[in-house]
């Protein structure tokens, strides 16, 4: 396969990937699906990793996410 299409679908993927974080996060329903909203979310978020506190803000959503992932799983095995 070619190399563009490769990565073409690697892009895809992530993509689709990063959209069922959005959705999982439940931001689709808690904003009624205002991309606007999302976004301006996503942008404060990029300004805080941009911030002097970088590493410490990246060290609390990574702890909170891997919570949240370790206790959906636990909800899907029940």
């Amino acid at each position: 396969m070619r190399d563009w299409r490769v990565k073409r679908r690697e892009r895809t993927r992530q993509l689709i990937e990063l959209g069922g974080l959005v959705a999982k996060a439940e931001l689709i329903d808690i904003t009624d699906d205002d991309r606007a909203v999302i976004y301006g979310l996503l942008i404060e978020a990029a300004v805080k990793l941009k911030g002097e506190n970088r590493e410490q803000q990246l060290l609390l959503w990574r702890r909170r996410g891997a919570r949240a992932f370790a206790q959906n799983q636990l909800v899907e095995r029940s």
